[in-house]
Order: C-alpha cells, then structure tokens, then sequence
C-alpha cells in the first residue's frame, strides 16, 4: 500500500508540473488567411493577437519571435485583473509596443481594477482603445481596412452598432470583442470577414477531455471567421490541461 501512495504521489506531482509548463507556455500560433475581398492593395496584414494576460509578464522569447512580423497589435481584453501591480502593466505595454501600434478592448477583469488608472495608463502609452469605435487604415489606392472593438459584454457595454457606424460601410472589417458570444450579434450584412476574441481561457484545465468551454479554435460561421484564443494568462490557478498558453500572429491577404 505504501509503494502505491508514493507512486501516485510522485504522479501527481507529474501532473501538476506538466499543468505548470502549460500554463507558462510562449507558443505564438500562426494563421494565415485569405480573402476573395481582402484589398489586394494591402498586400498582407499581420496581426499580433493576445488575450488573457492576468498576471503574466510576456516573456522577451514572444517579443522576440514576433519583432518585425506584425503591422499591428491587438489585446483582446483582460490585459490585467485584480491585485496586478500597474507597474506589471506599463511593463507589458512597453514590450508590446514593440512590435507595432497597439489596439486595445476591455474584458471583465480589467473592470476589477481602478479601471480608471488603467485607461490613463493606456493612454500614456499610445494605446488606442476601442471601445465601440474603430480604427480605419487607408492604402495607396484608397482601399480601406477597419479594425473594430466593443467593449465588455457581460456588463452590457457593448454597441456594436455605434463601432460599425465608425467604420463606415464598404471597408474590410475585423472585429475584436473579449467575448467570442458577439458573434450571436453579427449580421451577414455587417460584412465582418473576421472576429478575434478570447475570454474562455480554452476551458483552461480539461479533466478527462471535458471542461466548460472549448479549446481555441478556428470556426468558420454562416455570419464570419472567428478565433477563440486559449488566452495567454491564466485565471484563480495558474495551472492549465488540455488547452495550453497562446498568443497568435495571424497574417491575412487576398486569395
């Protein structure tokens, strides 16, 4: 009896080391997409997207890996949560800063905060928040491209209606939105090619395969494209199985 108390000790002490590694995994996962109506006057447009931070530091192996592949950063919410220091924060912003212009939407734990210090923050930090609005790119030929957000869902910020009117009507539209349920809100009509989200954290920690959200993936749906990250960070534990840490460089063109 006691040889086998001690090999299941040791196996759970397995177990949780491998949870461990996974929840401080650096992947960046690459996606390429194409576009019947992508404006081919872009060329391509990489996006660095991260969602889920919580309480990590990026590590400099992502910053890395990533510098000089991406036109642009996207956080798709819960940049922190509750007791993170704001100096963990600014130090995040400045690695991602980096790497491109960087776009921001809220997700519920960033409301735990002095959510007001947080949006000083980004606003020192040159970090465009999209908080129901968009941000529209112009190439040479005078094709446009938008990048919207909405805010938080759960707390009934979100008007994706008033983010559509500013990016007007015939742009390539990618939507950001912490939650991936505003895809319940899309129309076919709205032309949103794209949605990038986060917010399930993957289902985090999957006992026998089953946990209450799904893994990150990839769908396409009768009304857009939607990505689900895994989230970078993790939330309560800082353990993971089954649906390892992620971030993702997603590079899109006409095809």
């Amino acid at each position: 009896m006691g040889i086998i108390i001690i090999l299941l000790l040791i196996a759970g002490a397995g177990l949780i080391l491998y949870m461990l590694k996974e929840a401080f995994l650096n992947t960046v996962v690459l996606h390429e997409m194409t576009y019947e109506d992508f404006p081919a006057s872009f060329g391509k447009v990489s996006i660095f997207f991260i969602s889920d931070i919580h309480k990590r530091l990026i590590s400099d192996d992502v910053i890395t890996e990533v510098t000089g592949k991406s036109d642009i950063v996207v956080i798709g919410g819960d940049l922190t949560e509750k007791k993170v220091p704001f100096e963990r924060v600014k130090k995040n912003l400045e690695k991602l800063k980096k790497l491109g212009p960087v776009y921001f939407v809220w997700g519920n734990n960033d409301y735990e905060t002095d959510y007001r210090k947080l949006d000083a923050i980004l606003l020192d930090y040159g970090v465009k928040v999209l908080d129901n609005t968009a941000a529209t790119f112009e190439s040479e030929n005078g094709d446009k491209l938008s990048l919207l957000g909405v805010d938080a869902l759960n707390q009934e910020r979100d008007r994706l209606d008033l983010a559509l009117l500013d990016a007007g009507d015939k742009n390539f539209k990618i939507l950001a939105s912490h939650y991936p349920d505003i895809t319940k809100k899309i129309l076919p009509e709205h032309n949103i090619r794209l949605v990038l989200s986060g917010h399930t954290h993957g289902g985090q920690i999957h006992i026998l395969g089953y946990s209450p959200y799904e893994k990150g993936k990839v769908e396409k749906l009768d009304n857009t494209t939607l990505l689900i990250s895994n989230g970078y960070g993790t939330t309560g534990v800082p353990l993971r199985l089954g649906a390892p840490a992620q971030c993702h460089l997603i590079t899109i063109k006409n095809g």
